[in-house]
């Protein structure tokens, strides 16, 4: 029994075992804040945008895109310098369209009159004797279209003062022009007649009409409505404006008997001839 106990004291004990030490738990992700994601999605978007990477249809479209947009750009430009009426006052616009309304009117009762006529011819008695009475009022205003006839009645005198010389042949033939588009029925400029196959022709200060040299200051006489002439003439970018752009002056007068007596000589056609029996 002694011996048992003695046998157990002396055997060593076992070693305990060293058990493995518990891994230190690792530290999760940092969280970016939200303006370093956001400064990042810009790196990733500038990437991905710079540099390009176009292909050559692309390339193509692009530049016909570009080239679409400034023709666009530089029409609308040009609409709206070229565009007198833009910066027109309100009285001034409304001069214009009763101007045109005026022009409307003129050429509806001259419709009618021509309607009156054809009705008279159909319906007269003796048709002889109107077709007579109407040739001959034919022939009148033929005559002061020709400028064979003198003629008389309402209308106005223009007179151009040019101290500087800089009114050109080609500013008088555009006022009359503007005068004709307004009615006017006869004009005579400086004592020569204008009609259809009138031209001017020179520089400020040597200007002649139809050959014959006038000097300033030049008189328009005009007949025709006053109150659609007078308009015409001061509408904005019209006569008056031109002109004084060049340093001139236009002065405008109304008269109730204006007298257009400059003549031309009646021309007889070389080859032309009726074509009625």
């Amino acid at each position: 029994m002694n011996n048992d106990e003695n046998q157990s004291r002396s055997q060593p004990l076992p070693e305990p075992q060293p058990q493995p030490l518990p891994e230190p738990e690792k530290p999760d992700a940092p969280v970016q804040p939200p303006a370093a994601e956001e400064a990042s999605g810009r790196r990733r978007l500038l990437a991905g945008l710079w540099p390009p990477r176009l292909s050559r249809a692309q390339l193509i479209v692009a530049v016909l895109l570009f080239g679409l947009g400034l023709g666009l750009a530089i029409q609308v430009r040009s609409t709206s310098d070229d565009s007198t009426l833009r910066g027109a006052r309100q009285e001034d616009l409304v001069r214009i369209l009763d101007e045109v309304d005026d022009r409307t009117q003129r050429l509806a009762d001259e419709k009618q009159r021509l309607d009156d006529q054809r009705t008279e011819l159909e319906n007269s008695s003796d048709q002889a004797e109107e077709a007579r009475k109407q040739t001959l009022e034919k022939e009148r205003q033929l005559g002061i279209l020709a400028g064979t006839v003198a003629a008389q009645g309402p209308g106005i005198t223009l007179t151009i003062s040019d101290p500087s010389g800089a009114v050109a042949a080609d500013k008088l033939l555009d006022t009359v022009q503007e005068l004709r588009a307004a009615g006017a029925e006869a004009i005579e400029v400086n004592g020569v007649r204008v009609v259809a196959n009138t031209y001017f022709s020179g520089e400020g200060g040597d200007i002649q009409v139809d050959g014959k040299k006038i000097e300033a200051p030049y008189e328009f006489k005009v007949i025709g409505k006053p109150q659609d002439l007078e308009p015409a003439l001061n509408i904005p970018g019209g006569v008056v404006q031109t002109l004084e752009k060049e340093q001139a002056t236009a002065v405008v007068e109304r008269s109730d008997d204006i007298v257009v007596d400059a003549l031309r000589p009646a021309e007889r056609p070389d080859y032309a001839r009726s074509s009625s029996p």
